[in-house]
């Protein structure tokens, strides 16, 4: 049974919240051990621990939008509301790993100046790894559950908070056996690896937001199991893009040219159903009903329409008139003509002759042939 929207959003924030009060009892912890026992890297990584509360209050506001219902100035919805927040939180991830590369590689010059830590500096460390990194995998697990882009986003930037506490717990490990640039040359590298993430994030986001085609093997799978449908031919003109963690699909299917409009929109409904529980992601489908690959022929626009050839063929059967009225035409637009199936019934109610019927169609036909659009013509009387 798949999640309701309002179970999703609360989830989401719940995951949220939590990452924030680790993140808040974290951040005061790591400033305080970082002033009382000498360790100037124990204070920034509180800093930077303090710095994710933004962060998280910035997912629970813009997860509260997302999950909205769709309304008029919305109709597919507000997921992509998700997709934005997760391009800026790459963006941040990006800052945040340029920030800490700045830094180490002052320290790296510097080593000589860096001052050496109390061993309990080396034990808050440790923990903010544990905690981050639980909250990580926690996170992590409940964005891939939910198919959500933004809280995989957010996961990964409390990882960048654990990465950010081993490169500590390395630079006071390391300052304390009398190597303090291995501080700076671990945050250097773990600084390359945050950046990594966030523009991975952040390009992942942006293609969608410029509705960038889902990948081409899972197209062919959705258009499998459309073609698997009974009265399907063909599936063509098939376009698909991302929105949050949805898919919005548009396609043509091609029927049988002869087939009634309501049995070819059946087809239709049945293709979007079969779509629907086969793939869960699949949020909105369009879809156009086709009596031809019109990919390859498109049908001439000067074609008439229904009025103006019904007012031809009753011109044509005004000298028939005492044996047979028009009863229903039907019309196929197909290769850019028009096929006629003209149903007649007798002037008198009765049965029209077979002989009659032919002649009146031998005299109807010449004239038909006349115009640029005509096909063929049909003609027979009810059974």
């Amino acid at each position: 049974m798949h999640m309701h929207v309002d179970d999703k959003r609360k989830e989401a924030v719940r995951v949220t919240w939590i990452g924030a009060i680790v993140d808040t009892l974290l951040g005061v912890a790591k400033i305080i051990a970082g002033l009382i026992y000498n360790s100037h890297a124990l204070v920034a990584d509180g800093i930077h621990s303090l710095s994710d509360l933004v962060t998280d209050f910035m997912v629970v506001f813009i997860v509260g939008v997302s999950h909205e219902e769709p309304d008029e100035e919305h109709p597919y919805g507000h997921e992509r509301f998700e997709t934005l927040g997760t391009v800026v939180l790459g963006f941040l991830l990006v800052a945040v790993a340029g920030a800490m590369a700045y830094e180490s590689t002052l320290n790296l010059i510097n080593a000589d100046q860096v001052s050496l830590p109390g061993w309990p500096a080396l034990v808050i460390a440790g923990i903010s790894i544990l905690s981050k990194e639980w909250i990580f995998r926690y996170t992590m697990a409940v964005g891939k559950r939910l198919k959500s882009d933004l809280l995989i986003a957010n996961a990964w930037h409390s990882r960048t908070d654990a990465y950010s506490s081993i490169v500590v717990f390395i630079g006071i490990g390391g300052a304390m056996a009398g190597f303090p640039w291995l501080d700076s040359l671990a945050a250097l590298a773990v600084a390359l690896f945050v950046a990594k993430i966030g523009w991975d994030l952040s390009w992942k986001s942006l293609r969608e937001l410029v509705d960038t085609a889902i990948p081409q093997e899972e197209l062919d799978r959705i258009k499998q199991v459309a073609m698997d449908v009974e009265g399907v031919q063909d599936v063509h003109s098939f376009k698909s893009r991302q929105m949050g963690p949805k898919i919005l699909l548009e396609m043509h299917l091609q029927v049988h040219p002869y087939l009634s409009v309501s049995e070819g929109h059946y087809i239709g409904d049945t293709v979007v159903m079969r779509l629907l529980k086969e793939f869960t992601d699949i949020g909105h489908i369009i879809f156009h009903i086709d009596s031809e690959d019109d990919d390859e022929q498109r049908v001439c626009l000067l074609l008439p329409m229904r009025s103006e050839i019904t007012a031809l063929i009753d011109q044509q059967l005004e000298e028939h008139t005492q044996l047979i009225r028009r009863e229903r035409l039907t019309l196929h637009y197909l290769k850019g003509r028009i096929e006629l199936e003209l149903r007649v019934k007798s002037a008198d109610g009765g049965t029209v002759d077979h002989s009659a019927l032919s002649a009146v169609y031998q005299a109807m036909l010449p004239h038909l042939q006349q115009q640029t659009w005509f096909s063929s013509l049909t003609l027979y009387q009810r059974a």
